[in-house]
């Protein structure tokens, strides 16, 4: 049995949005820099991108591989329904893409350029029992996002999936949920929860950015498999990610301007800002209004981690990730101690200060959780403030104040009203 760090979402050239660099060869150049070990193709359904994954890997030993890298891949794609829900669905080999294909093929487009993840005139449960007739697994995407999600749309995973509900096994949380927001729905307590990053570039502060561990013999789909349902000693190890303070829709906010609001102030503007904005709705707001339980103490950890270049950035005050300066010291550390996530959560602090005690300090300081959040919200990404001690953790929170929440509730809890919100 070894451990495999899994980042099992994120779309291929054939998407919208994405890098002209998102080709398979240099995803697994990236993702063993990163550390991953395992990746899930993406826009499988898509025949040009099928075409292209069969190019660039090689099978050996039940496994799909990038020679150079010796990366492992998983076939997979993302779909929407008729409800404007994703699903992820990860698949057994080619030939199970292809009888899906054929399934699928008169409900929606699923070639070409903007194809990659197809929308489908099919509701989840049809989708469901497709995806189940050719032994592959489906699960929902992003769970809790204002935008394309089973909890936006749905008060429950049972109204999604209806009689197929008991064959949905996991759950993808999304990059403004954690797991210990998500097991505030008591239903979610028998899923696996999983954390990817759903990148459309293949750089390391993005690829990677939320990743699952998973002990396991191989790196298949029939091993993912046995781990999501916890058989034959496979299993879920821990999840990885971004606070979910840093997501962009963590708290009700204007989709223009960002201003938060309170949920009651938000229906009472009929979400509408004052500046002409959208008001969206918070993961974080969302998730209280179907809390129903206070937690799962037998969940897996979830660590909330930076990325390497994000925290390298912070400590040499640069203005972005992609700084010469970042990316110098980012790969030094990383030519040194093989991959980032090994220096995010393995490498001893005092080896890391051999290279540069300045960012040992910050990593230090991320892995005893001395990270303030100033909260995303209607699309913008919250913003990290490292700080090294508990001291100037104090310090940073009274000098921003209200900036480090969500708009003030005014009430004791956000049931009382949920009836009244779409």
């Amino acid at each position: 049995m070894q451990y495999f760090d899994a980042d099992l979402h994120f779309h291929g050239l054939y998407a919208g949005g994405v890098s002209k660099d998102m080709k398979i060869p240099i995803i697994a150049e990236n993702a063993a820099l990163k550390g991953l070990r395992l990746l899930a193709t993406g826009d499988i359904l898509n025949r040009e991108w099928l075409k292209h994954v069969k190019e660039s890997l090689v099978e050996e030993d039940k496994c799909l591989k990038e020679e150079k890298t010796d990366v492992n891949f998983i076939l997979a794609t993302e779909v929407e329904c008729n409800a404007r829900v994703h699903h992820l669905i990860y698949f057994p080999g080619y030939e199970a893409v292809e009888e899906l294909r054929e399934k699928l093929k008169k409900f929606g487009k699923l070639d070409g350029v903007g194809n990659g993840r197809p929308r489908l005139s099919l509701n989840a449960e049809k989708i469901a029992e497709y995806v189940l007739e050719v032994g592959a697994i489906i699960g929902p995407a992003h769970a809790f996002t204002p935008y394309f999600s089973a909890y936006a749309h749905f008060n429950s995973l049972e109204e999604l999936y209806k009689e197929r509900i008991e064959e949905i096994k996991f759950l993808e949380l999304g990059l403004s949920a954690d797991s210990m927001m998500a097991d505030l729905i008591s239903f979610n307590h028998k899923l696996v929860f999983l954390s990817n990053s759903d990148a459309h570039s293949p750089w390391p502060h993005r690829l990677g950015r939320e990743f699952n561990r998973f002990l396991m013999k191989k790196g298949n789909f029939e091993e993912l498999k046995n781990a999501i349902l916890g058989r034959k000693e496979r299993k879920l190890v821990f999840n990885a990610g971004l606070n979910p303070k840093e997501g962009k829709y963590h708290c009700t906010a204007c989709n223009k301007c960002y201003r938060k609001y309170s949920l009651k102030d938000a229906v009472v503007r009929n979400w509408k800002c004052s500046c002409g904005g959208v008001i969206k709705r918070g993961v974080r707001d969302r998730i209280l209004m179907l809390k129903d339980c206070n937690g799962n103490s037998k969940r897996q950890k979830y660590w909330h981690i930076l990325p390497l270049a994000e925290i390298i950035q912070l400590v040499l005050k640069e203005k972005n990730v992609q700084s010469k300066k970042v990316q110098q010291k980012w790969f030094q550390l990383v030519n040194e101690f093989e991959s980032e996530i090994k220096i995010l959560l393995d490498m001893p602090i005092d080896e890391i200060a051999k290279i540069d005690e300045t960012v040992a300090k910050g990593i230090n300081a991320f892995r005893n959780e001395y990270v303030l959040y100033i909260p995303g919200g209607g699309g913008k990404y919250g913003e990290a403030i490292l700080c090294f001690s508990k001291e100037e953790v104090e310090s940073k929170k009274i000098e921003l104040g209200e900036k480090l929440e969500c708009a003030d509730e005014r009430q004791k809890t956000l049931l009382d009203f949920s009836s009244n919100i779409a």
